[in-house]
């Protein structure tokens, strides 16, 4: 009979290589650094700005929108509960703004969603000196809107602008109850205008030529390629860029602030505006956080509905 030899039974007794805790192959020990608690580590850094200086603002804006804090007062601060939401929900000057306010996004959103279409299309096609038209279109989005808003006074001067010089008119475009919010659309309309073109020319340079070039064999035409073969390539960035503009235009502030300071007669005061006033004007701090809190309510449903219809669109 044949013993088995040392060697042999030395391989036999020899234990499997170390598996990880999840039955994986790969040992325990030679894990990557972001797996499992060690993850944290890595996300804390990003982590701890975002609660700083956004969760814990936010957090703490909501409370204050129950209790019936004031600037200068000596009493302390009381708990009021829902107080300041009723009395919001029975203010017409805010539900006014509020109002002021719609108009004022839908109106800038969607002609600069076009106008950023129609000026991407044109961005991307091989034509002379492309790189200087792109260049200057992004001229807007540098500057702040504090010198936008400044620029475009100016512009809107009675007696010195350049628009009325043009038309041969002493209008004062943004102190006349019927111009002022149209003249505030269009330089709200301007400055943005840039960041949604560039994010669209950026979809646009993703679109294979392959399929353009194929449908253009197949007879299809301008419109119907872009139908057919750009618009659903681009659509979920335009969707996203979309409904990031309406968030933007509803939070607005700085620019109309520096235009017209919400006037006259409040026809361009919008939600943002009309809660600085309350907070830094008249010192109500929370009644202001609850217009702030309503606001919050309005973005979130927003971004809700957005999620849901890019999930409806990607399940389809």
């Amino acid at each position: 009979m044949t013993g088995v030899t040392p060697t042999t039974a030395t391989a036999r007794s020899d234990k499997p290589p170390a598996r990880g805790p999840d039955g994986g192959g790969a040992p325990a020990a030679r894990r990557g650094p972001g797996t499992g608690h060690g993850a944290w580590f890595l996300v804390l850094p990003a982590l701890l700005p975002i609660l700083l200086l956004s969760v814990g603002p936010l957090l703490y804006g909501i409370a204050l929108s129950f209790t019936d804090a004031q600037s200068g007062r000596a009493e302390p601060t009381q708990w009021t509960g829902l107080l300041n939401f009723q009395d919001l929900a029975r203010d017409t000057l805010f539900w006014e703004s509020f109002r002021i306010g719609l108009v004022w996004a839908v109106a800038v959103t969607v002609p600069q969603f076009l106008l950023a279409l129609g000026l991407a299309l044109l961005l991307v096609q091989n034509l002379r000196f492309r790189w200087l038209a792109r260049a200057l279109a992004i001229v807007p989005w540098a500057m702040p809107e504090v010198v936008v808003g400044i620029m475009w006074r100016l512009v809107y001067h009675p007696d010195a602008g350049v628009l009325n010089d043009a038309l041969g008119t002493d209008r004062d475009w943004l102190g006349s109850l019927s111009t002022a919010l149209p003249a505030v659309i269009v330089v709200g309309i301007w400055a943005r205008l840039p960041q949604v073109t560039v994010t669209l020319l950026a979809a646009l340079a993703n679109v294979p030529r392959e399929l353009h070039e194929a449908a253009a064999v197949d007879g299809a035409g301008a419109w119907r390629r872009f139908r057919t073969v750009t618009w659903p390539a681009i659509r979920p960035v335009a969707l996203a860029i979309s409904a990031l503009s309406l968030i933007w235009n509803i939070n607005s502030f700085a620019l109309v602030y520096v235009l017209t300071g919400g006037g006259p007669g409040g026809r361009t005061r919008l939600p943002m505006l009309f809660a600085y006033e309350e907070a830094f004007g008249y010192g109500q701090f929370g009644y202001a956080a609850a217009m702030g809190c309503v606001l919050v309510a309005v973005v979130s449903v927003l971004l809700a509905l957005f999620l849901v219809g890019r999930l409806k669109g990607d399940d389809a």
